[in-house]
């Protein structure tokens, strides 16, 4: 895999809230980079006969029923929210505009 560009590191960061330096984007770029070329060598992998599993060592999980109940009321969804509008939670905006492709 090529090495990620510095704006690819940048719009990764930005989306995960993080302030780099120069210096961190160019260091975070080659351990990203090697992560993915990483995940790019376990997917060709056969694993056609391994059993999905949920956790690396064998244990039951302990699930609780789905049964209807009652929902929380709004006013105290909403009561100690850092920001609400019109009923919902008003969160900042984190998805740029441009094509993703």
């Amino acid at each position: 895999m090529d090495a990620l560009k510095p704006s690819d590191v940048e719009e990764i960061a930005l989306l995960a809230r993080l302030e780099l330096t120069a210096d961190e984007t160019e260091r975070l770029g080659t351990d990203l980079t090697a992560i993915l070329d990483h995940m790019q060598s376990l997917q060709q992998v056969d694993t056609s006969g391994i059993e999905p599993m949920t956790h690396a060592v064998p244990m039951e999980l302990r699930l609780r029923p789905d049964e209807p109940a009652e929902s929380l009321p709004v006013e105290v969804a909403l009561d100690q929210a850092p920001d609400a509008a019109e009923d919902s939670f008003r969160v900042p905006h984190i998805i740029s505009a441009k094509s993703h492709g």
